[in-house]
């Protein structure tokens, strides 16, 4: 995930052959679903000393910046071709650029524990869109019945009975929004990317380069120069860049190519988990007992739409 975001991570370049490192891969994924977890705090801390749009420029920059070293140690080149970066400027607006801004603009209005809980129904997204955009995804009772539950769990989140009292729903839909973009991105990524011949860090990093250029020609159109630059914030947007999205990037592909995709996405359920908590313990966040219950329920069938048929 990015924050929060959690892409499928099917690869859009030949399988990488499974290594092991130092670290294992227990400890790199307990620490990408903390790094994620604690993005949306992060976020909504930038939000509250600089624009949505500056937050998420920054973002990319910071994380741009990690990939860039990592690229250079590993003498990474970029990829070459017009069509491969055209494809990959979508990608950049459809994985980066687009749902991040949402996110921050969307933790404006709406606890960042519920943004970390939208995030969750990205699976849910991606599993409706398979159905109809990737014939190798076949429909089952199990993946149907959990898209059902699914989003049963998502009107649980938002109070439906009570008629979305108290709910700011343009914040809520932002956030729903950016959880949509990433299946979408990812569905156009295997769509026109699969079998690039490319690496992941240099697919990753083009990808994030172009999303820093469409931000930076973005942002002084919606905003102005700051005539402040608190700390705290300005903190928080670097980490959020540096380790919510360059470092967590790395470790994300660093597990795929150890144990595989399916484990690696299963790092999607432990996020609005630490999201939760972190809004709640540090933030000081309300918490009513539909939010806990309605993410439990999402998370549910979040994991019955990913579940592959017996064979």
């Amino acid at each position: 995930m990015s924050a929060a975001t959690t892409p499928r991570t099917d690869t859009p370049t030949a399988t990488t052959p499974r290594r092991r490192t130092a670290l294992g891969w227990r400890i790199r994924f307990g620490v990408l679903s903390l790094i994620w977890g604690f993005s949306f705090l992060l976020i909504k801390v930038g939000t509250e000393g600089y624009a949505p749009f500056q937050v998420t420029f920054g973002r990319l920059l910071f994380g741009t910046a990690v990939l860039a070293a990592a690229m250079a140690v590993k003498r990474e080149r970029l990829p070459r071709g017009a069509r491969t970066w055209g494809h990959l400027a979508v990608a950049a607006f459809l994985l980066n650029a687009l749902p991040f801004s949402l996110f921050a603009y969307s933790e404006l209005t709406i606890p960042s524990t519920l943004a970390g809980i939208c995030n969750a129904t990205s699976p849910l997204w991606g599993m409706a869109l398979s159905l109809v955009a990737l014939s190798e995804d076949r429909p089952t009772r199990r993946r149907v019945a959990g898209l059902g539950i699914g989003f049963l769990g998502v009107l649980t989140v938002l109070g439906v009975w009570q008629g979305f009292h108290g709910l700011d729903a343009r914040g809520t839909a932002m956030a729903l929004l950016a959880s949509l973009s990433y299946p979408i991105g990812w569905i156009y990524v295997r769509r026109t990317l699969a079998g690039a011949g490319h690496s992941h860090l240099s697919m990753t990093g083009a990808q994030l380069l172009l999303a820093t250029v469409q931000l930076a020609l973005v942002t002084p159109l919606f905003t102005t120069l700051p005539s402040r630059f608190p700390v705290v914030p300005l903190l928080a947007i670097a980490t959020l860049g540096a380790l919510g999205t360059g470092l967590a990037m790395l470790v994300q592909y660093g597990i795929v190519a150890e144990v595989g995709p399916t484990t690696a996405q299963m790092v999607t359920y432990f996020i609005p988990v630490i999201a939760t908590a972190a809004g709640v313990a540090i933030l000081g966040e309300s918490l009513s007992w539909s939010t806990p219950v309605g993410a439990v329920i999402v998370l549910a069938g979040a994991a019955l739409t990913q579940a592959r048929p017996r064979r």
